[in-house]
């Protein structure tokens, strides 16, 4: 490796631990460098530390953006006149929950609105979007055209954000070797194929709920919502909405300004739970078959509410209903009319190069519940 460039490097690390930020530009060029593997590995390592402990500025965020986009990024826009909104969190959170954003999205596209999921396989947790999603018969190792497909005839889709096909340079390299939070949760989330100007946010920690705000703004999002949700004593955060604490939220309205409020469970609607009710089940097998049990109406217990709790705030943004308690009851008629099972079958049709094998591997679980 170059000598030189690696000094360089190596001196901006150590501004970072002196606690100076970086220019947006001063970003995008050390995460090019990182994407493009031309620095050494305790480098990479080095570097993200210590951005992490400095605190990422909203620049800093945007920069590094902007280099997984255009260099480590495949660009899809899917042929169709409604926007196109994602949904997703950055995980490395401190609960284990089972995956509430992936079924929000369902329900939310049972609405009519566009999703274009962009997740990936579990490194924290047991299951990422993508895992379960494979299991349920979707072709998560697709080409992206079969997922803007996807988007287009079931108004559904999901890029495997640690697959070559979709970040064919570094992304998936980096995010398995590291076990902490880093600027590329948000960042990388962020690099979404479609570009989309509309999504709710989860982040894994409450001080960055107004800064991914912040950043959502500067790279050209119209109108966002990120989400920090906490457990009852506050000790303890999710990437999601809470229904057993306190949620921190950053709302982006379509002229710019950015407002901060919280919300507890009971404002909207939903019963108060304990953080043991959604927990993730305990063998993958068991997930499943709990994650179908919701959207078919058949369990309407916490997890059923915590899923309704975090449609809501997508339903609200897409203006498809006033409030986020009016949302709460849209997205629990939506389950119980059977319209979110029924989005499901047809996400499983779509995005698949062999329909009935994914559909057959649906039908034979929904047996099981």
């Amino acid at each position: 490796m170059d000598t030189e460039r690696i000094a360089k490097f190596g001196l901006k690390i150590q501004r970072l631990i002196d606690r100076k930020d970086l220019s947006c530009d001063e970003s995008y060029a050390m995460f090019k460098e990182i994407l493009l593997n031309q620095q050494p590995d305790l480098q990479q390592g080095a570097f993200l530390a210590a951005l992490v402990e400095k605190g990422e500025t909203p620049e800093e965020i945007a920069g590094a953006w902007r280099a997984i986009y255009e260099i480590d990024t495949v660009k899809i826009k899917p042929d169709i006149k409604e926007p196109v909104v994602e949904n997703c969190g950055t995980g490395m959170d401190q609960m284990k929950t089972f995956n509430i954003s992936t079924a929000a999205a369902i329900v939310a596209a049972a609405n009519g609105i566009y999703m274009a999921k962009h997740g990936a396989r579990a490194i924290t947790s047991r299951c990422g979007a993508v895992d379960i999603m494979e299991a349920l018969g979707v072709d998560v190792e697709c080409d992206v055209e079969i997922v803007k497909k996807s988007i287009e005839n079931a108004g559904i889709g999901i890029f495997n954000g640690m697959s070559s096909k979709v970040h064919p340079q570094a992304l998936g390299r980096i995010l398995s070797q590291i076990r902490f939070g880093t600027t590329l949760n948000i960042a990388g989330s962020l690099a979404n194929p479609c570009l989309p100007e509309y999504a709710v946010r989860g982040v894994y920690k409450k001080d960055m709920v107004s800064t991914a705000a912040e950043v959502m703004k500067e790279i050209g999002y119209k109108k966002a919502i990120v989400v920090h949700g906490l457990n009852e004593d506050k000790t303890r955060g999710i990437d999601e909405v809470s229904s057993f604490g306190e949620t921190i939220i950053a709302e982006l309205k379509e002229n710019g300004e950015i407002s901060n409020y919280t919300i507890m469970p009971e404002d909207v609607g939903i019963k108060r739970a304990r953080y043991t009710d959604i927990l993730f089940a305990e063998s993958m097998d068991e997930e499943i078959l709990s994650f179908l049990k919701v959207l078919t109406g058949k369990d309407r217990g916490p997890k059923h509410d915590i899923i309704c709790l975090n449609t809501a705030p997508i339903l609200y943004m897409m203006n498809k209903v006033a409030d986020f308690e009016e949302g709460v009851k849209r997205s629990k008629e939506t389950i119980e009319s059977g319209q979110a099972i029924e989005k499901l079958r047809q996400w499983v049709r779509e995005q698949n190069s062999n329909h009935e094998r994914g559909l057959s591997k649906l039908d034979n679980l929904l047996a099981q519940i």
